[in-house]
């Protein structure tokens, strides 16, 4: 969870930060000094954030309002229909103004996942959740896939110190990004993000389709671009076959050097278990227990939350919808088993009179 949290917003931020860059190439920031350059690549860099960030929440906010307003649950096709929409308008909007959809739809993905989620029927929930999941495997396939077809269709023009440099600074960036970070938000996390799980993020951190992107948007001269984006393909090919093929070997290694511990009882970030049951995040203390467990600081905003966020922005369940919810559950769960059931029954019986015929046609 902590290395595909970092890789997204690292992907996030990157995009941001090369929109950045390829602003200051405009013909009125030729003249400026490197001073004024260098405060208003930082002060653009901020805006997009925080502009892409306001509009990914601002959007999770309508959604979640919507479905607490709206009742959907007895439509879950116009339901789904719905959540797939607001899921998408966040990108759609930041990109079309010119700011980052991948860290507006980051910002809209953690608050919908915090209140929209609690608005929709059991059905939706599984259903979306699924349907995302689908989408993204189908996504990053074709992502890779050419990828692959990017090697053997694209002329490559190959600088080795360029491209040794390059590895060699993309390791010590996320060195110098992880490890100071991790130590920041340590302080205000319960859960610390120990040496071990920091030298796997560093170890783990994949170049993948947005690198490639960004080195094929950028313009400049075409053998300029040439060794570019050779460079980064190398890097991505390096970094998923040597780095992420040797995350799991490492992992091993270092739990072999892990003392016997209290094995912990597991922590379901899922807010849908199997089988279809919809849940809260598993926690072992209650809501008040766990708001006195964090710090001052932390347990403020959870306090604030849990009193005014979550019941503006969701509906309260009531015992009614509960069982609506568990008897719509089980009308689909019964229907699938006796699908699967009848089939099964008819296919035995093609093979009885199959074994019936077969007996039939050998006795003289």
């Amino acid at each position: 969870m902590l290395v595909f949290g970092e890789s997204v917003l690292n992907d996030a931020v990157s995009i941001v930060l090369t929109n950045t860059i390829l602003a200051m190439r405009r013909p009125e920031m030729a003249d400026v000094s490197g001073a004024v350059a260098f405060f208003h690549g930082v002060g653009h860099f901020c805006l997009m954030f925080a502009a892409s960030s306001a509009i990914g929440i601002a959007s999770a906010v309508l959604s979640s309002v919507t479905f607490k307003l709206f009742d959907l649950r007895k439509t879950p096709s116009l339901e789904i229909a719905l959540m797939l929409i607001f899921s998408y308008i966040p990108y759609g909007l930041a990109e079309g103004v010119g700011l980052s959809g991948i860290m507006a739809v980051l910002f809209a993905g953690i608050v919908m996942s915090h209140y929209t989620h609690r608005n929709l029927s059991p059905i939706t929930q599984i259903t979306v959740q699924q349907t995302f999941r689908t989408v993204a495997f189908m996504a990053e396939t074709c992502v890779f896939a050419y990828l692959g077809m990017s090697i053997f269709s694209m002329y490559h023009h190959v600088k080795v110190s360029f491209v040794l440099w390059a590895i060699a600074l993309c390791l010590v960036g996320r060195a110098l990004n992880i490890f100071p970070l991790s130590f920041m938000a340590n302080k205000f996390r319960i859960h610390k993000i120990t040496p071990k799980q920091q030298f796997i993020m560093w170890f783990s951190g994949l170049r993948g389709a947005i690198a490639f992107a960004l080195s094929l948007h950028i313009d400049m001269e075409k053998e300029k671009r040439q060794v570019l984006v050779t460079a980064t393909l190398i890097i991505v090919l390096f970094t998923l076959l040597f780095l992420g093929g040797g995350t799991m070997p490492l992992m091993t290694i270092l739990n072999r050097k892990k003392t016997r511990t209290k094995k912990k009882k597991e922590l379901n970030l899922s807010k849908t278990k199997e089988m279809g049951d919809t849940v809260e995040t598993t926690s072992e203390h209650t809501e008040a227990e766990e708001i006195r467990t964090v710090k001052p600081h932390v347990s403020k905003f959870m306090s604030l939350d849990q009193k005014y966020l979550i019941p503006w922005l969701t509906r309260i369940i009531t015992a009614q919808e509960v069982r609506e919810g568990q008897r719509q559950m089980a009308t689909l769960t019964d229907k699938w088993y006796k699908e699967v059931s009848q089939r099964s029954t008819t296919e035995e019986s093609e093979e009885d009179d199959l074994q019936t015929l077969i007996s039939g046609n050998s006795e003289p």
